[in-house]
């Protein structure tokens, strides 16, 4: 399958065929960061293949895996974005024995994220083509929407997701992606899902979003703009400031899902590129993590998200491309939280 520029989804069928579609990439301003000569810039990170999690799927005419999540019982959970009915579009992987197993699957959602919350311990899924937030338990029962609906008079297209430590959700929707507009938004919506609010407004497809280490802001991405911001909020759940962080110099690449280490480090996952850049909490370039030249060439192409297990380094990322969707892993740089665990 060609190679895909944009992750915005539209659903082509009521049998749930998926497809992406593109718009453009702005340049950067002179003040960006130049990757290239920043400190720590120029150290690699390989990561090594740890198993094929799936195929190219025939009527969706690809697949992309996301939101890798690590359950308590040890299980690495990772959606397939455009796998259609019939297919897994949740997989539960044992990382040591590599194998894996289907949890869910459905007629028409299309996962982009996953993330157990602290509060119930279910599994959530944010539906990029309906605009639904649904959970469901490990098993794969039980499964319940949560919130759908609008939000200030609009749909969603709800990409990534955060919980803050009473549960409630934080989402990173990329609203206006088809139509190359700057109308994402960050929202919260409470843990029973009866309230949802905008915390942020006018934002090119935003896209990874994850809390920092300390739980006093959020930094989320956006993918049309190849930049990371950082939304600081109060105790309430409210905006307290808001600020650009980070530009990240992707190239033909774009700013994707983003995970927080222990330590607070940024790991921006990459869509066009299968590689994933590591920032300190004050926007040093410390890292790129790649995957072996061979593997790139022959059809991997974005390194969407990565989940670090819990209390220690061993990081696994979720790679995608007309090769396939894989599993690689690396040793991170810090130890694995909540932040970096799923999203």
């Amino acid at each position: 399958m060609r190679r895909l520029p944009l992750r915005s989804l539209t659903v082509l069928a009521a049998v749930g065929s998926l497809a992406l579609t593109g718009c453009g990439t702005q340049p950067g301003d002179a003040g960006d960061r130049a990757a290239a000569g920043a400190p720590g810039a120029g150290r690699t990170i390989r990561a090594q293949q740890v198993m094929q999690l799936t195929e190219v799927h025939e009527q969706t005419e690809m697949t992309l895996l996301e939101g890798p999540v690590f359950g308590e019982d040890g299980g690495l959970f990772v959606v397939d974005v455009t796998a259609p009915e019939g297919e897994p579009k949740v997989l539960r992987v044992d990382v040591r024995k590599k194998t894996k197993r289907a949890v869910h699957t459905d007629g028409r959602g299309a996962y982009t994220s996953a993330q157990f919350s602290p509060y119930d311990g279910r599994l959530y899924l944010t539906d990029f083509a309906h605009g639904e937030i649904v959970s469901l338990h490990p098993d794969g029962s039980d499964v319940r929407t949560l919130f759908s609906g609008e939000v200030d008079g609009a749909r969603m297209n709800p990409d990534d997701l955060a919980f803050d430590q009473d549960g409630h959700l934080y989402v990173s929707d990329s609203r206006g992606l088809r139509e190359g507009k700057a109308l994402g938004r960050v929202v919260r919506i409470d843990r029973d899902g009866e309230k949802a609010t905008v915390l942020a407004d006018g934002l090119a497809a935003t896209n990874g979003i994850s809390f920092d280490a300390e739980y006093r802001g959020l930094w989320f991405s956006e993918l049309t703009e190849n930049r990371i911001s950082y939304l600081a909020v109060n105790a309430d759940g409210g905006v307290a400031s808001r600020h650009t962080a980070i530009r990240v110099d992707g190239g033909i690449a774009q700013t994707d899902s983003i995970a927080v280490d222990a330590d607070g480090n940024l790991y921006q996952g990459l869509h066009g590129r299968p590689a994933m850049a590591v920032y300190d909490r004050h926007g040093e370039r410390l890292a790129t993590v790649e995957v072996p030249a061979r593997a790139a060439a022959a059809g991997l192409e974005s390194a969407t998200n990565v989940a670090i297990t819990p209390g220690g380094t061993k990081a696994y990322m979720t790679v995608s491309g007309p090769a396939g969707g894989y599993l690689y892993t690396f040793d991170a740089l810090a130890e694995g939280t909540r932040q970096s665990n799923g999203g």
